[in-house]
């Protein structure tokens, strides 16, 4: 009597079955590796809530933002440049109470603002304009208005001044409220508009 026939072997243990598996995935795999790299150390897109950077930047702009130059510029950021980040972690005004299931917790939300100060720099308001290191800055591309006096402070290392374009004292939330940014809470740079009326943004570094 001969012996009864061996089960098939299952195909999700076959090897031929898993070759077939990964040869079919890796490219999808690989896809979004690259996709998750650029996203996160190349470039993405930014949106613009709220007018702190009128007239340069409107609430609903879409804009491009640079990841890359906090990686491989050794100057980054330069002043003048616009810019995403996060507040000063030990400033009340760098966080918003959220609410989830019923609880309310804090977080510290983006922020666009201009990079006026980079370390080093000697930074004072005074009659209605920023001076650095005792000059007046020229700046076409703020709103009319006006800004708050400030008595001169010196940056230290990793610290930068930003102020939005809009200078009317009110509205903007930034370092005139919270001080220096840390450059290491600077996410990316943003050289350009890219919705709804695509250009480079005026004022910033070439």
């Amino acid at each position: 009597m001969s012996a009864p026939p061996s089960p098939p072997a299952s195909p999700s243990r076959s090897p031929g079955a898993l070759r077939v598996f990964w040869a079919e995935s890796w490219p999808w795999l690989l896809g979004t590796l690259a996709l998750w790299l650029v996203l996160a150390f190349g470039a993405s897109l930014a949106r613009v809530s709220g007018d702190s950077m009128n007239p340069t930047l409107r609430s609903g702009d879409t804009l491009l933002l640079l990841k890359y130059p906090r990686l491989l510029d050794p100057g980054f950021p330069r002043r003048g440049s616009v810019v995403v980040f996060r507040g000063p972690p030990d400033s009340p005004y760098s966080y918003t109470s959220r609410t989830l299931l019923g609880r309310e917790f804090q977080t510290r939300p983006v922020h666009i603002k201009r990079v006026l100060g980079v370390p080093g720099d000697r930074i004072e308001l005074r009659g209605g304009q920023v001076w650095v290191n005792g000059h007046a800055l020229a700046e076409s591309y703020v709103s009319e208005g006006w800004v708050d006096d400030l008595p001169p402070r010196t940056l230290g290392s990793g610290e930068l001044w930003v102020m939005g374009d809009n200078r009317r004292v009110g509205s903007s939330l930034d370092s005139r409220a919270y001080g220096p940014v840390r450059v290491q809470d600077v996410l990316g740079e943003v050289p350009r508009r890219l919705w709804p009326r695509p250009d480079v943004l005026p004022g910033t570094p070439p």
